[in-house]
């Protein structure tokens, strides 16, 4: 169980790194925006999965 929250941290800290990636000359504004929109996708479906974890550990106590 603490093995999964652990997993969906580090998908939450990898969302904050791609949507604040800066743009380079590999990295175009476009491609830059669709990974700030994914990032942002992934930092609020896993922050949902972290809190369904603790909800559900505090309900089992």
């Amino acid at each position: 169980m603490y093995h999964l929250a652990l997993l969906y941290l580090a998908a939450v800290l990898a969302g904050f790194a791609l949507a604040n990636l800066p743009t380079s000359v590999l990295i175009t504004p476009g491609i830059a925006e669709f990974f700030t929109i994914v990032g942002g996708i992934a930092i609020v479906i896993f922050s949902l999965a972290l809190l369904f974890l603790g909800v559900k550990a505090l309900l089992k106590s």
